[in-house]
Formats: C-alpha cells, sequence, structure tokens
C-alpha cells in the first residue's frame, strides 16, 4: 500500500481528507475529517520517530541504531519536529539593531544581508 500524497500536485496545499471506505463491505463515508500528523512524514523521518520512542529518548541510542553520528541524529530530530510543528521558532531579528550595528562597524554588509534575509 502507498502512502497517501499529503499536498495536491497542481497547487502544492494541503489536502483534506474527505472520504474513507470500508474494504470489507463496500462502506463510504464523506466528510472532512482530522488527518494523522505522523502520516505525511517521510518513511526516513518514521523511523527516525520510532527509534526514538524505542530507546525512550535516548538520542545515543537513536546513533546507534541509525548508524550516524550524534550530531547527523539530533538534526533528524530536529527536522522531525519542525515537521511536525513543535520546534524551536527560528529568533526574531530586529531589523533596526543589524541596521545599526552595520553603521558601527561591529558587521559587514554582507553579514547584515544574510541576518536580514534568513
Amino acid at each position: 500500500m502507498h502512502p497517501a500524497p499529503s499536498t495536491c500536485p497542481v497547487c502544492a496545499q494541503r489536502l483534506e481528507v474527505t472520504r474513507l471506505g470500508c474494504p470489507g463491505c463496500g462502506t463510504e463515508l464523506a466528510g472532512f475529517f482530522q488527518q494523522c500528523q505522523f502520516c505525511a512524514l517521510s518513511a526516513e523521518d518514521r523511523e527516525t520517530l520510532n527509534v526514538f520512542l524505542a530507546s525512550r529518548g535516548n538520542l545515543r541510542e537513536v546513533e546507534k541504531h541509525l548508524g550516524v553520528s550524534y550530531p547527523t541524529a539530533r538534526q533528524r530530530f530536529t527536522r522531525l519536529l519542525d515537521k511536525l510543528g513543535l520546534g524551536e521558532p527560528a529568533p526574531q531579528v530586529d531589523r533596526e539593531q543589524v541596521l545599526a550595528d552595520v553603521a558601527s562597524g561591529r558587521i559587514t554588509p554582507e553579514e547584515a544581508q544574510r541576518l536580514l534575509s534568513s
């Protein structure tokens, strides 16, 4: 069985579950249904989540099981949290402070551009 797509192939909007069917008797239900937040994860992300849960949150165990370095295991877990909407919000850059730092010479214009575009 193939995983259900999570985004529209035409406009890239998030798809909604609107129809459910019983393979046993053929009954169908139509409406808008809440979608599983884990169902749209990639196979790699689901594996990371499963290993994390099985190891009771121990990233060293995740590292060993996946055969990756600790920083890679941590990066995969951070990406997983972001995809689930549980990650840390990105810090807000104070535009006025960045411009003041450029004017005073504390940072270069290139550094300011990088800060303001992220």
